[in-house]
C-alpha cells in the first residue's frame, strides 16, 4: 500500500485523494482551512469544494502539510499554482529525500514566469517530478466516469510509477517525457476557455467556437514550440483534450468566468462571488509577457487579457480578431 500526501483540499485535490484512496493507497490530505481537515475526518465530505460528493472513509485529512508529507513517498501538489511555491518551500526538511512529487497544479508562477516542474524543483529540490494533466473535471473523477490523463516527467520510472498509482477501471493514465508541453497546454487552455465562456455568454453559436478552440490551440502550439516543447504534445490529452473540456464542458470554472464577462459582468463582480481560483486569469498576465519574450504572436490571448484588465468589452475583442490582416493558417 503506497503512502501518499496529497496537498490541496479544493475540488481537484479532493477529487484525487479520494480517487487514490479508493484504488487502496494510503492516502492523507492537508487542507489549509481547519473545518474543511474537520468535515472530511468526521463527515466523510468536502461540504465546502466538492458539496454532495461521498468520500471514501480510509481518506484522512490534516491541517498540517509536515505532519502530512512526513515518511510518505509519493507528495502530490494541487495548490493553486500561485501558492505551490509558499506550501512546497516550509517541507524541505519534513518531506523524504527520494519523494517523487506528482504535480496537479495547472498554470505558471506569475512572479517569476516558471512552470510548476521549475517551481518544485526549487521548493523541493533533487527530488523527481511528474505532472499530471489532462481533461479531467473533478466532479466526473468523483463520480468514476471514464477519464484519461498524462504524466509527464523527465524521469521514466516517475512517470511509471505514477501511472500505476493512479490507474484503474475509471481513470486511464499515459505516460510522456515532455513536461514542458504538456504544462504549458494545461495552464494556457485556461485562457481560452475564458474566451470561449465569452462566446456563450454573447448568444454565439458553434462556428465562432470551433474558430476559437482551433485557432486557440496553434496559438498555444506555437508558443510550445518556441519554449521547446514537442508539438505532437499539443494534440494529445493534454493539449486538444483538455482545451475541448474547458472550452465546451459547463463544469469549467475558467469557461463560467468567460461566459460572466460576456453578459457583462466585470473580473471583480465575478470574483465577489465565486470562491474557487480561476487559473486562466493569472495565465492571461503570463501570456502577454511570454509572448513578448518568445516573439510568439498570441492575438486570441492577448484579446482575453484586455477584457480581463483594461475592459474591453468582449464583442468588440471579437471584431478586432475577425478584423485582423490576412494571412495563411499555419501551426509552427
Amino acid at each position: 500500500m503506497t503512502a501518499v500526501a496529497v496537498l490541496g483540499a479544493g475540488s481537484w485535490g479532493t477529487a484525487l485523494a479520494n480517487h487514490l484512496a479508493g484504488a487502496g493507497a494510503d492516502v492523507v490530505i492537508w487542507s489549509h482551512d481547519p473545518e474543511v481537515a474537520r468535515a472530511i475526518n468526521s463527515l466523510h465530505q468536502n461540504p465546502l469544494y466538492l458539496p454532495g460528493a461521498h468520500l471514501a472513509p480510509s481518506l484522512r485529512a490534516t491541517a498540517s502539510a509536515a505532519d502530512a508529507v512526513r515518511g510518505r513517498p509519493v507528495i502530490v501538489s494541487v495548490s493553486p499554482s500561485q501558492t505551490v511555491r509558499s506550501v512546497l518551500a516550509p517541507l524541505a526538511d519534513a518531506a523524504q529525500p527520494d519523494a517523487v512529487v506528482i504535480g496537479a497544479s495547472k498554470g505558471i508562477e506569475t512572479s517569476s514566469l516558471k512552470r510548476m516542474s521549475e517551481v518544485c524543483a526549487e521548493a523541493l529540490p533533487n527530488r523527481p517530478y511528474v505532472i499530471l494533466s489532462g481533461p479531467s473535471f473533478a466532479e466526473e473523477v468523483v463520480e468514476k466516469q471514464p477519464t484519461a490523463v498524462v504524466a509527464a516527467s523527465a524521469s521514466a520510472a516517475a512517470a511509471t510509477l505514477a501511472q500505476q498509482l493512479f490507474s484503474t477501471s475509471t481513470f486511464r493514465v499515459y505516460t510522456s517525457g515532455d513536461v514542458t508541453g504538456t504544462e504549458l497546454a494545461g495552464s494556457f487552455k485556461n485562457v481560452i476557455a475564458i474566451a470561449a465562456g465569452m462566446l456563450d455568454g454573447l448568444g454565439l453559436g458553434n462556428n465562432p467556437r470551433a474558430a476559437l478552440i482551433t485557432r486557440g490551440l496553434a496559438e498555444i502550439t506555437r508558443l510550445g514550440a518556441a519554449m521547446g516543447a514537442d508539438p505532437r504534445t499539443f494534440a494529445g490529452l493534454a493539449g486538444v483534450g483538455d482545451l475541448v473540456l474547458t472550452t465546451c464542458g459547463t463544469l469549467s470554472r475558467n469557461r463560467a468566468l468567460g461566459v460572466a464577462l460576456g453578459t457583462g459582468q466585470t473580473l471583480a463582480e465575478f470574483s465577489a462571488t465565486n470562491r474557487s481560483v480561476v487559473e486562466g486569469v493569472y495565465t492571461a498576465r503570463v501570456a502577454m509577457q511570454l509572448s513578448v519574450s518568445t516573439g510568439v504572436e498570441m492575438p486570441i490571448a492577448a484579446k482575453v487579457a484586455e477584457c480581463l484588465f483594461d475592459g474591453k468589452p468582449p464583442r468588440q475583442a471579437i471584431a478586432e480578431l475577425m478584423e485582423r490582416t490576412p494571412k495563411p493558417e499555419q501551426w509552427t
